[in-house]
């Protein structure tokens, strides 16, 4: 949430660009995670985390489906061009984590703390790659949690910020 405010008032120039990061920030992270406590207190899932690859599918087609109402909303809003820039991004990078996920459980979380550090170094300051400790910091606690490998949380940073930087360099 944070994330998509930082980029979308650094993309509008001034605060107007905050109702489209808290647009974004909703449709990329509040509704899916909305979704992921609805099945949890159903006990469909243990945890959050969802630890089983194999239950993640139905997640990843919700995040897509929020995430693309989203674009269209702000496309037809007018939102900055680099607001929807960043949406697509987190759009592709979750279409690679879902096919990825069909045979590797790749970590999500790595990913997504991973590119939202690419998209501020690029919108706002090369000074946020410094931020990348705290991308580490996840990193670790999902290995210590053992939730993941370290290959897993690795390629995870690695998918993540791959995929904002390919759609926010030009």
């Amino acid at each position: 949430m944070v994330g998509m405010v930082a980029v979308s008032q650094a993309a509008a120039g001034n605060w107007t660009g905050i109702p489209w990061g808290l647009l974004g920030g909703l449709c990329a992270g509040i509704i899916p995670a909305s979704y992921v406590e609805w099945h949890r207190k159903r006990g469909t899932w243990g945890d959050r985390h969802v630890v089983d690859r194999t239950q993640r599918a139905p997640i990843f087609f919700v995040i897509l489906s929020s995430i693309g109402v989203g674009i269209i909303v702000m496309s037809l809003g007018h939102a900055p061009p680099d607001v929807i820039t960043a949406m697509i991004a987190a759009w592709a990078m979750t279409v690679v984590l879902l096919a990825v996920n069909t045979v590797w459980k790749i970590s999500v979380d790595a990913a997504v703390a991973s590119s939202v550090v690419a998209i501020l170094s690029v919108v706002h300051s090369p000074w946020w790659t410094c931020a990348y400790l705290l991308v580490a910091a996840v990193c670790w606690s999902r290995v210590v949690l053992t939730y993941h490998t370290t290959a897993q949380t690795l390629a995870g940073a690695t998918l993540g910020a791959a995929t904002a930087l390919a759609f926010l360099i030009p």
